[in-house]
């Protein structure tokens, strides 16, 4: 049940990531085209369930973390390599790319949403490294 709980936690995180970075870059795209930033064809629709699916995506195997018997950097590949995976094919159905007739359009665009994937990745270890060593700083302290 613990295990269920860890996994509904860290997909409502990463879902919820997701969303914010939708809406911030939604917002970029609105100012950019100065109000006039139209989705027709449910295109809305598709990009918030893309960023369900990624909130998936990321946050499902996130759990591969609790298996210490797995070298980190396995683990990390495991984890990152799933998301980025899904991300990319998701961000490919669901016209974040946008036109693909420009093979270096393409790469740059991936690369910059695989860079940002990785970034928030780089926030949340950094995040945990400096909890892990306030509890062992608080576990000395107790002895």
């Amino acid at each position: 049940m613990k295990h269920m709980k860890e996994i509904a936690k860290s997909t409502a995180i990463s879902i919820g990531i997701a969303m914010a970075v939708f809406c911030i870059i939604g917002i970029v795209f609105d100012i950019r085209y100065q109000g006039n930033f139209s989705m027709p064809d449910y295109s809305f629709t598709k990009m918030v369930l893309g960023c369900v699916i990624i909130g998936l995506g990321f946050g499902v195997p996130s759990i591969i973390y609790d298996h210490e018997s797995i070298p980190r950097p396995v683990q990390i590949l495991i984890h990152m390599g799933t998301g980025c995976i899904i991300y990319t094919i998701t961000a490919f159905s669901v016209g974040w790319i946008g036109d693909t007739t420009d093979p270096l359009k393409v790469i740059l665009i991936v690369a910059g949403q695989l860079a940002l994937a990785f970034l928030i990745w780089i926030c949340f270890m950094v995040y945990y490294r400096k909890e892990a060593k306030l509890m062992n700083e608080r576990i000395k302290a107790m002895k």
